[in-house]
Parts: structure tokens; sequence; C-alpha cells
């Protein structure tokens, strides 16, 4: 895999075509084009910036998939109710995320992403505990903090990304390089979680978590902050009652919105279910010699780095045969479509162990492309003024698709699993194709 990783970001640097132009052309609220010109200064001015978002990111993900890694293994060393801890941060990320988001673009978005980095710390001290009750604490408080990370940091690059007037197309290039981060930062987390755990014991990788994160805050204190707010000062005037609404209005109101929300709920749904899935079932085609889990995840991760590095070059063949305006919907469509063909091979019922790890690796190169094309869309039809309201509002029927995804996992058949996996990820790309065709105006604000 890593040598599949290798050549596939030579081919996609050796036959990508650049689009360093000197002019980038993007279509205003009002229909009329607006010419942005690419000078040589806002090159480097967007390649600081990306470094600036990026390594808070790297840092961020890094520790938080130290966590996930040994989670399930600390708390069953404690011997207490897994599936109640699992299943309580999922319903707090529920029942929060509907008014978090007024939070955060009302007092911050850098503010919202200290506040992340401060309730891990906490979270990572509280799982010393042997004591449930604590552990349940730190649940609760997980959900929020969850909800935070995959909405303050994306708002905060998004606003500041249209702030500082970068060309919009460039903003996949941001999505495209966290996703390539993301699936490089599991498979290094694997590495360094083992040496800590070896050297401290289960805590160890949580220990090592309270450290990266403290790290990534230092960093996040140098951002400029800024708001949901359609002009500068707005936020100091806007109440919370009308954050709230307003990001709801916009939800329900605006047709590409809330089919961006539904797309995202059911993809990322699925992807969470599969999660719990992928290792019983390789199990259970009792493989010669046993599973080699750690090499059959570095290689699912490194599935996801080879997704981010192809994003760019599929998005540019779908701008240059059917139209920039549509290229990230469409590409959004294919990629979805893939996902849900590869799932229907273990629905089927096929027992051969290559072709089933086959279709696994698949549907994670497709998490690492519709990571960045989501984003991208996010980007495109969400107002930045409520930002971090709708991206909130999206976790709430995301929340309650994991947790039946969950429940699935525990009383149904894995043949079945897998066809509502596979379901989902269809159907989210038949909801995204209807944003391809019969397409409405960009109805974004900013």
């Amino acid at each position: 895999m890593s040598g599949l990783l290798i050549a596939v970001m030579i081919l996609t640097k050796l036959f990508s075509s650049s689009d360093d132009t000197s002019t980038s052309t993007e279509k205003k609220d009002s229909g009329e084009d607006k010419t942005t010109t690419v000078t040589p200064q806002m090159k480097k001015d967007f390649a600081s910036f990306q470094r600036q978002y990026l390594l808070v990111y790297m840092i961020i993900m890094l520790a938080d998939w130290m966590q996930g890694t040994h989670m399930y293994t600390l708390y069953l060393s404690y011997g207490v109710n897994i599936s109640a801890l699992f299943l309580t941060g999922f319903l707090s990320g529920a029942i929060f995320a509907p008014f978090l988001g007024s939070l955060v673009d009302k007092y911050g978005r850098k503010m919202s992403c200290i506040v992340y980095c401060v309730l891990e710390i906490v979270i990572n001290c509280l799982e010393h505990s042997h004591n449930f009750h604590i552990l349940l604490l730190g649940r609760v408080l997980g959900g929020i903090s969850t909800n935070l990370l995959f909405s303050a940091f994306e708002s905060w690059m998004t606003t500041e990304h249209n702030k500082r007037n970068f060309p919009e197309e460039w903003i996949s290039k941001t999505f495209s390089s966290a996703s390539i981060i993301n699936g490089t930062m599991a498979v290094m987390a694997g590495i360094v979680a083992q040496l800590l755990e070896d050297q401290f014991g289960q805590i160890g990788p949580f220990q090592g978590a309270v450290g990266l994160t403290a790290l990534a805050l230092m960093f996040v204190l140098g951002w400029e902050e800024n708001y949901g707010e359609e002009k500068d000062g707005d936020h100091e005037s806007s109440g919370l009652y009308t954050q709230f609404v307003e990001g709801w209005k916009t939800t329900i109101s605006d047709s590409n919105v809330w089919r961006i929300g539904m797309t995202q709920a059911l993809s990322e749904g699925a992807m969470y279910t599969f999660v719990f899935m992928w290792v019983p079932t390789l199990l259970s085609l009792d493989p010669p010699g046993g599973l080699p889990t750690g090499c059959v995840f570095s290689s699912l991760m490194i599935a996801i780095t080879i997704g981010g590095v192809l994003y760019p070059p599929l998005e540019s063949f779908y701008g240059k045969f059917f139209g920039k305006e549509i290229k990230s919907e469409l590409s959004a469509s294919f990629i979805y479509l893939i996902a849900g063909c590869s799932m229907a091979i273990p629905a089927s019922g096929d027992t051969s162990l290559n072709i089933v790890l086959f279709s696994f690796i698949t549907v994670e190169m497709c998490v690492g492309l519709f990571m960045p094309v989501s984003g991208t869309l996010r980007s495109k039809y969400i107002p930045d003024s409520l930002h971090g309201s709708i991206l909130n509002i999206f976790r709430l029927p995301l929340n309650i698709v994991v947790v039946l995804g969950t429940y699935a996992t525990d009383h149904m058949e894995r043949q079945d699993v897998f066809m509502l996996v596979s379901g989902c990820f269809l159907a989210a790309a038949l909801l995204q194709a209807t944003m391809c065709f019969g397409k409405k105006k960009n109805t974004k604000t900013d």
C-alpha cells in the first residue's frame, strides 16, 4: 500500500494540470462574474495560510487518532460498560449539535477551537479514572468536543479563506491536503500510540494526546478571530437566538444546504457503521495465520491518503469535461456510487478474503475522496455567517444515523448491515446527483 501511495503521488504530480493562472473567475451572488487577479504574493500568502491551518489540523488529528485506536482497550482494562460509554458519546453529540453551532458563530471560531483544546485536555485527564461515572462525564464532554472538532476548525478556515480574498477554487486544495494529512496521521498514531502504551501502559496514548493538544492550543492562540457575521461587528449586536433561528431557517429553506447535510449524514453514518464491521467481518473469513489487524488498519488509512491525493485530478477531470459549476457535485456523486458498489460485495455474502479486503480498501479510498469534496461543497453553499451553526445542525442527523448503525451491528446479520451501508452510500449518490441537474443558483451569501 505504501508503494501504491508513492506511485499515485508521482503519477498525480506528473499528469495533473496546473491551475495557477493569472486570473480566477467566480460567480457572485448576483450572477455576475467576479475576476480575481492571482499574483505571486497572493500565492505566497495562501501557502502561508495553509501551513498555519494544516499544522494545527495535523496535531489535533494525530491526538484524536491516538485516542481512537486505544479507547476500546483502555475501557476493556477498566472492566466498565463499553457500549454505554460509546453510546453516551454519540447521544451527547446529537443532543448538543443543534445548539452548539450558534455559540461557535456568536463567540468566535478561534475561541471555539480554544474551547475544544481545553475540553480535550480535560477529557484525557478524566480517562485516568477507573470510576464509571467520571468516564461517563468524559463521554458527555467528548460528544461536545467532537462537534467542535468537525465544525469550529473548518468554519474558521473557510471564513478566513474568504476574508483574505483567496480564489474560491483554491479552498479545495486545503481540504485535499487535510484529507491526506488525516490518513497519514492515522497511520502515525498507531505507531506512536503503541510506543506510548509500551512505555506507560494503556493510558500512555491519552497522556500523549494531552501534550499534543496543548501544543495545538499554543498555535491556535496565534490565529485571528472570525465570527458568524455578514459585516464586521455584526456578532456584537446579533443574539444567540437569532443565530440559532437563522441557522435552522437556512438549513430547512435552502434545498442545496439540506441536501448537503443529508448526504453528509448518510455517507459519514455509513462510514462509522463500517468501522464497527470491518474487524469482525475479516475475522469471520478465517484468514490463514490470523488477522494482522495492525497491518490491515494501516492499509485502510493509507487508502484514505490515496483518496486525498486523487481528489484534485478527479475534480479537474470533471471540471474539464462537464464545467466548473458542477464539478464538485459530479465528483461527490461518483465517489458515493463507488463506495456503495464496494459495500455491495460483502453484502452479497462473498467469502473471498482478498475480494472483501479489496472492497474495504476501496471504500476507505472513497472516504479520502469524499472528505475534501464534501468540505468544498459546504464552503460553496453554506453562508460564512452561519457556517458553525449549520455544520453542527448537520451533526444531528449524522449522530442519529450512527446510533442506528451501531444498533444494527448488534442486532442484524452481517450481510444485512453491509446492505444498509451500501444503501446509504447509494442514496447519498442519488441525492448528490440531484444537485447537478436543474441546478439552482448558488444561494450562498457572505
